[in-house]
């Protein structure tokens, strides 16, 4: 797969047989550590990058050129597709060719845009509202416009509409967005086993699942995920949850004058970082002058 584009590779892992699971990142090293770690594909989670980057909620507070500068810095670490979150796509339909264009020529391999009333926030916080169905439909056909016309990248339709609505109107609008054409469709934060089940049964094509530690999703198998119909499975903030508690215990020991007991070998932490790939690349270099 490694002469494809970023897309054509993940489509060749979507059509393999088993479910497609894999976690988020928020940075260019973990992104990287997602690869390392065996994993065909990552997600740049909103909700981490916004952490990350600016240390502010997921609530729209994030732009549209960090977002995108965050994902070119991602891509380029790695050599696996990586998924993008488009939050609301930035603007009217315009802005969100505009937008898909952008998240294409960065190298993203997909990217998920949802119907929230913009500032969005985190799909499994309180306090979300989404547009009209003539809105959130505008918005993903503007996304295949895009893609049709050229941006070699896959579409993700989000919809929030379960939290504001109820089930039904979450499904009915993920069926359109399959009619329009989007490639995967999300229903975010389903609230039960049957409610995950009406829905896979309900829309056709790949469904994409969001695992959050103590979301309100319920955290199933691989293999009962695969069973109810879902073909995509994301852990996006489990990185970044981790990573968090990582740093708040080892600045609690560093405060009391203690070594943190949880710490990489530091050669192990260059070889992390890559500087043994960058020694091997000079020593080629200096062996070429010297021959």
């Amino acid at each position: 797969m490694h002469d494809l584009s970023p897309a054509k590779k993940l489509k060749e892992l979507l059509d393999r047989p088993e479910l497609l699971t894999f976690p988020g990142c928020h940075d260019a090293i973990s992104a990287k550590l997602c690869e390392q770690a065996g994993f065909d594909s990552a997600f740049m989670s909103g909700f981490a990058v916004s952490a990350s980057r600016l240390a502010l909620p997921d609530t729209g507070l994030i732009s549209y050129s960090e977002l995108l500068d965050q994902g070119r810095n991602i891509c380029n670490a790695v050599s696996i597709p990586i998924w993008g979150d488009g939050d609301t796509g930035f603007g009217n339909a315009i802005n969100i060719k505009r937008t898909v264009q952008g998240y294409a020529q960065a190298g993203l391999a997909c990217i998920m845009l949802e119907d929230q009333v913009a500032p969005k926030r985190c799909g499994h916080t309180n306090g979300k509202s989404v547009v009209e169905r003539e809105e959130a439909f505008l918005r993903i056909q503007a996304a295949v416009d895009a893609r049709n016309e050229g941006a070699d990248i896959l579409i993700m339709a989000r919809t929030d509409a379960r939290a504001t609505h109820n089930l039904d109107e979450a499904i009915y609008r993920a069926n359109v967005f399959h009619e329009i054409g989007a490639d995967i469709t999300f229903l975010e934060a389903p609230e039960s086993v049957e409610e995950m089940q009406k829905y896979c049964n309900s829309v056709p094509g790949y469904k994409f699942a969001n695992l959050i530690e103590h979301g309100k999703t319920p955290l199933l198998s691989h293999e009962q995920l695969a069973e109810v119909g879902y073909k995509i499975a994301v852990y996006p903030l489990t990185l970044l949850n981790v990573s968090i508690l990582a740093m708040q215990t080892a600045l609690t020991a560093l405060k009391q004058g203690k070594t943190p007991e949880a710490i990489l070998d530091f050669n192990k932490l260059t070889q992390a970082v890559g500087f043994q790939d960058y020694s091997l690349e000079e020593q080629r270099y200096i062996d070429n002058l010297t021959s």
